[in-house]
């Protein structure tokens, strides 16, 4: 994928998997991303906003390293936790990150013993991540990167307060939002857990007209 400066072994692993062209959104918001700075980008589905948090995620840590997770990222159910670490061991093939996916059905104590193993990358529902949070289950004194992946769904489910809860535990790290719509929610969490954050704004149609110049530079 043509992205600057772009580790070698993620782009290896997006040619074998045929994503060879970024999207404007993984174009437009990769170099800020990798910079470390807050972001609340807006986009539809269809652009590949989980597709850009994998790639992001795996960029900035690169390798596997030490015990605590560097990158949380809060997801809204079991079946986004899943398709998320499906993502992880595709794009993540040729890297030795460690990827854990925590979900309101799974076993909490099961998933403490696994995690306190050693993990890079933490993806869980609010809900569990919270409980886990409030009984020791994981450490955030190392996290690089904490993630809202459909932020504007997961606050309507009215979870700001375990969100906020974690976040305020965090001294320093980077705080992405990823949501459909910039809702009156997303504008308020993001302005009170975020540090001047940069706002990335597409649609659809965006992406379309670029794939028509594109083609008739060809």
């Amino acid at each position: 994928m043509r992205l600057k400066k772009i580790n070698e072994n993620l782009s290896l692993a997006l040619q074998e998997a045929e994503l060879t062209e970024p999207t404007q959104l993984q174009k437009e918001t990769f170099g800020t991303i990798k910079s470390g700075a807050d972001c609340v980008i807006i986009a539809p589905t269809e652009l590949g906003k989980t597709t850009t948090i994998v790639i992001n995620v795996i960029q900035r840590l690169d390798k596997a390293f030490m015990e605590s997770p560097r990158a949380l990222i809060v997801v809204q159910d079991k079946v986004k936790v899943l398709e998320m670490q499906e993502l992880f061991k595709r794009y993540g093939n040729h890297t030795d990150l460690r990827v854990y996916g925590v979900y309101d059905q799974g076993d909490i104590d099961w998933d403490k013993n696994q995690i306190s193993l050693g993990i890079d990358v933490i993806v869980g529902t609010p809900t569990r991540l919270s409980e886990m949070f409030a009984t020791a289950g994981f450490d955030v004194n190392q996290l690089k990167m904490f993630i809202l992946d459909d932020a504007d769904i997961i606050l309507r489910l009215r979870h700001e307060t375990r969100i906020a809860h974690i976040s305020d535990s965090i001294a320093k790290t980077q705080r992405l939002f990823f949501t459909e719509e910039f809702t009156e929610r997303v504008d308020v969490l993001s302005e009170r857990l975020m540090i001047e954050p940069f706002i990335f704004a597409f649609d659809e149609d965006e992406d379309d007209e670029e794939e028509e110049e594109d083609e008739t530079n060809d």
